[in-house]
């Protein structure tokens, strides 16, 4: 099957991803084997495209769709017909028949881990995402999680950093921003060797409903899935339960009996999670997976990259006030304060009294 007879599955009336999982395993021919199979009014949709294709309101979304793949090399419409599809999403109950992509398909060929948590995580949360994803990045691993705020836009961060490659599962198109608050590290994304996807075509906002949904390929298309912090009652949760249910590996931190945010991780023990505080223990739990040895990624490459941020550029010993970094580097409060934080975290910077220094290294 081709790229067009994937995409026109995914628009018939009436059939989601579990029916059309349901039906792929029958392996049916295409196009009379899937016409035998499909629910009448998808048959009558696919038959009516058949014939007379100028008639079949299919054809407008599939020009659509293809329109938008060849406007830009960084477009791509992955299907199971493609090289580059993640085939760990094929033994769902529910794999997309179609994903959207934006930015560097090579993201694809690295395995990936997924990396997620709560979207208001403590400092030592957001150094832990920071120390796991870098380490992993250098490793020879793609980060994969949610683009959302907190552990998840710290981890596609920290992977970039160390010169290693992200994926971002959006709830929303992958020409959409969301959260708003995410626009720099939506374009770092595209420009740094990462990759966008989305089961959701361009110009579709973001959907609560989507979220939980959305999850699904984060943890699907991954090796399994490090829960760094998490409330009793969250997305991280959902996260976790899927990638047990898809048979993939579930790590979770150690955290303080006292720290609402670590109740989830907590429970998650429970459940049979595996504790790991290093890099390492993930790696040994992996080794079923029969991967090759991880190829060490050179640090300096990650220093220089930090050297060069503007922030870091402007501070020396003696402190800068915040005001002073925004008004000389053209970025907003938001923007500055979170980038702060993050060289913080790293150990290049530090918050001392009358603004900010640069750390010796």
């Amino acid at each position: 099957m081709t790229t067009t007879d994937w995409l026109l599955l995914s628009l018939l009336p009436g059939v989601g991803p579990r029916r059309l999982a349901a039906l792929r395993e029958h392996q049916p021919q295409w196009p009379l084997g899937w016409l035998a199979l499909l629910p009448p009014v998808a048959r009558d949709a696919l038959r009516l495209w058949l014939d007379h294709p100028a008639r079949s309101p299919l054809q407008a979304a599939l020009e659509r769709a293809l329109s938008w793949e060849t406007a830009h090399p960084a477009h791509h419409l992955l299907t199971p017909a493609h090289p580059g599809w993640p085939q760990l999403l094929d033994p769902l109950p529910d794999p997309p028949p179609l994903l959207w992509a934006r930015g560097d398909l090579e993201a694809l060929a690295t395995p990936g881990i997924a990396i997620v948590g709560s979207r208001r995580p403590t400092r030592e949360g957001l150094g832990n995402t920071a120390r796991f994803a870098t380490e992993l990045a250098e490793r020879g691993f793609c980060v994969v999680s949610g683009m959302a705020l907190g552990i998840d836009g710290r981890a596609h961060r920290a992977a970039l950093d160390a010169g290693g490659r992200s994926i971002g599962v959006l709830g929303c198109g992958v020409d959409v921003v969301y959260p708003a608050q995410h626009g720099d590290l939506y374009r770092r994304m595209l420009d740094g060797g990462g990759l966008l996807l989305s089961e959701h075509a361009p110009g579709v906002r973001a959907n609560p409903a989507f979220f939980p949904r959305r999850n699904r390929i984060v943890t699907g298309m991954t090796l399994g899935v490090l829960v760094v912090e998490a409330a009793e009652k969250s997305g991280s949760l959902i996260s976790a339960r899927l990638a047990m249910e898809q048979n993939r590996e579930v790590f979770t931190l150690p955290g303080s009996i006292h720290n609402p945010q670590a109740r989830g991780c907590l429970a998650l023990l429970r459940q049979g999670a595996t504790l790991v505080t290093g890099v390492e223990d993930i790696l040994a739990e992996l080794e079923h997976w029969g991967l090759a040895a991880p190829v060490a990624r050179d640090a300096s490459s990650s220093a220089t990259r930090e050297n060069d941020d503007p922030l870091l550029v402007l501070l020396s010993d003696s402190p800068t006030p915040l005001d002073v970094l925004i008004e000389l580097s053209g970025h907003d409060f938001g923007h500055c304060q979170q980038r702060l934080l993050e060289l913080e975290l790293d150990g290049w910077v530090a918050q001392v009294p009358g603004g900010w220094v640069r750390q010796p290294r």
